[in-house]
């Protein structure tokens, strides 16, 4: 059985102070989204777990090990360095959905994302160490088969972005409303999607349903570990069975 920690991201008040007193010019407002996911997934990276960009204005990460000492480490480094300031939900669960609806809830109570008077909240639990184990994280990394044939060296950039992410947003669909996971792009070709306690026969289901639906091709690695760094991992190991044998599902276990 998995138990997902799960941290909701959000900056606080960032809609209203993109335009306060004026709207912001769009290049640094970019440069910023950019350079504090950057800043905050090195922080947790460092601790072995994973941050998703989703809409940069809200992250999502993978925090098994961290501890709440830790969140406020992080958001009294944002808010030393960034002109704003970061408010954190945790939450764990065996369901990486369910946990994330939890954390969210935690900030939601506490206001809005746009009212002025919420300032870096921090609410929640983490999973203590006593009841940590090696098969708390399930990551599946899919990718397109062979992207680069059938994509990147056959179609300009645009276009292999659009078939990219068409089998990114079908998976993505997919793997929320039929197994309760998380599915993220994470650059090129590559989805890491963070899932509850899945079987190989799942994993053929999904891929089989992105090619029927979109007509793209992929191929997964799964593993699991005690943090998103240990199963990330092994799924990548599991990816590069897949690639040599010419298999679809590989299961690092």
């Amino acid at each position: 059985m998995t138990n997902t920690q799960v941290t909701l991201v959000q900056i606080d008040n960032y809609g209203p102070w993109t335009v306060t007193p004026e709207p912001r010019r769009e290049a640094d407002l970019q440069t910023l989204q950019s350079r504090l996911y950057a800043d905050i997934s090195q922080f947790v990276g460092n601790r072995d777990g994973y941050v998703f960009f989703t809409r940069f204005d809200n992250m999502i990460a993978v925090t098994n090990g961290l501890s709440m000492a830790d969140h406020e480490l992080l958001q009294e480094s944002i808010g030393n360095r960034y002109p704003v300031t970061l408010s954190l939900g945790v939450a764990t669960g065996t369901n990486p959905v369910q946990a994330l609806a939890d954390a969210t809830v935690r900030i939601q109570e506490a206001g809005s994302a746009q009212d002025r008077n919420r300032r870096e909240i921090l609410e929640g639990r983490v999973i203590e160490d006593a009841h940590r184990s090696d098969a708390d994280v399930q990551i599946a990394h899919f990718d397109v088969i062979d992207a680069t044939g059938n994509y990147t060296d056959e179609l300009n950039a645009f276009d292999s972005f659009i078939e990219i992410e068409q089998g990114y947003a079908e998976l993505m669909r997919h793997m929320r409303y039929s197994h309760d996971s998380l599915s993220f792009f994470v650059g090129g070709d590559n989805v890491i999607v963070v899932c509850p306690d899945l079987e190989k026969g799942d994993y053929e289901d999904a891929i089989y349903h992105v090619e029927e639906t979109v007509d793209v091709e992929l191929q997964v690695g799964v593993g699991r570990g005690a943090s998103a760094h240990d199963a990330g991992f092994a799924a990548k190991h599991a990816l590069e069975t897949c690639r040599a044998d010419g298999t679809r599902v590989e299961l690092d276990r």
